[in-house]
């Protein structure tokens, strides 16, 4: 018996938490549920995003599983997904993309993975504020200390990339791509502008690929990537890249595989693992039992198999598979017109998934 700590998020999140953990139940899976709460709704009463309570779960359990969690743009409180990546030094972010039949999309037989690294970069929460004493300081000291001159009313964001921090995460890559078969890795940077940073996780990527002989290795530029992915995806495998880089073109991937709802997502640090979808909480459809729910799905997919249960999670990823096939018992984003009253709701779409399983 393994025990998950299920985050139950807010917005739309207890709708599909709810939802997947029926579906993981169904596969047989011996786990055991300890349910938590992160978000706006517990903040409320709380006075914290995320509480001790829930903290204390993570520590001690065999893996977790995270619905979506509001973050305000701009004020309040910072992302509780960045917050728990770096407070369990979760340095590795695995999205994979892939088209299952039925799906609308421009694209077919996409399987892409991207690998993102999750504490550096613009994303490590180093930053100054306009007009404070520190950032003030700050920009006086560059400011004697460079050629370039940086304006007085700047906010500053420090974008560090460690020589460490980028082994063990192309490393990861290298080691995912050989445990599942894949061909290549491709490291992805904008190493001709910025050569300090961009440059030393080009440099270490190609030393650590001299590790790996039996898969192939290349690098891209960012925004030559991007293009590429639009054009010509079909020919990348595993993508490794920055924090902040990751995070477009993780969004971007999903873009061709039928969007977010088919996004899953897993943090992996060398103790711990917590698995979530890609998209954000839509707080609009909260209640409405309206929402797709297979990113949810598809990520505890990921963590099934990360925890050994590789029947449980093939027989679940089979279900999920033949339920949007069929078409029939799928919410309305995934119709071909998204008004067909034919379409069902989460927990119903969750229904014919476990039925799929019997």
């Amino acid at each position: 018996m393994k025990t998950v700590t299920m985050i139950m998020g807010d917005g739309i999140g207890p709708e599909i938490a709810q939802a997947t953990m029926r579906c993981v139940d169904a596969t047989g899976a011996q786990i055991k549920w300890d349910i938590q709460q992160a978000g706006t709704d517990i903040m409320a009463q709380t006075g914290t995003p995320i509480p001790d309570e829930t903290i204390k779960s993570l520590e001690r359990t065999d893996a977790a599983l995270k619905a979506p969690i509001t973050t305000p743009v701009g004020t309040g409180f910072r992302s509780i997904n960045v917050h728990l990546r770096q407070m369990f030094d979760l340095y590795a972010c695995l999205r994979p993309c892939k088209t299952y039949k039925g799906i609308r999309s421009k694209y077919d037989n996409i399987d892409l993975v991207i690998v993102r690294e999750n504490t550096e970069d613009c994303y490590a929460g180093i930053e100054f504020q306009k007009d404070t004493d520190a950032a003030n300081e700050l920009i006086g000291w560059l400011n004697n200390h460079g050629n370039k001159k940086i304006k007085p009313d700047s906010g500053i964001t420090i974008k560090p990339i460690s020589v460490s921090g980028t082994e063990r995460i192309v490393k990861f890559a290298f080691d995912y791509a050989r445990a599942n078969g894949r061909k290549k890795v491709t490291s992805v940077h904008k190493a001709n502008i910025m050569k300090h940073t961009d440059g030393l996780w080009l440099e270490v990527s190609r030393e650590v690929a001299k590790s790996y002989p039996d898969i192939q290795f290349e690098d891209r530029i960012v925004d030559n990537m991007c293009m590429q992915l639009v054009q010509v995806p079909e020919l990348y495998d595993v993508l490794v890249l920055p924090n902040l880089y990751g995070d477009i073109l993780s969004d971007l991937c999903a873009g061709l595989v039928g969007g977010l709802g088919m996004a899953p997502g897993g943090n992996f640090g060398t103790k711990k693992a917590i698995f979530e979808a890609t998209h954000g909480s839509a707080p609009k459809y909260k209640g409405l039992n309206k929402v797709n729910p297979t990113a949810l799905l598809l990520s505890a997919v990921l963590m099934l198999r990360n925890m050994g249960f590789i029947a449980e999670a093939d027989r679940m990823e089979n279900a999920i598979a033949a339920v949007i096939a069929e078409g029939k018992y799928v919410t309305y984003d995934m119709k071909a017109d998204r008004n067909d009253p034919s379409a069902v709701g989460t927990q119903e779409m969750a229904n014919a998934i476990i039925a799929k399983m019997q």
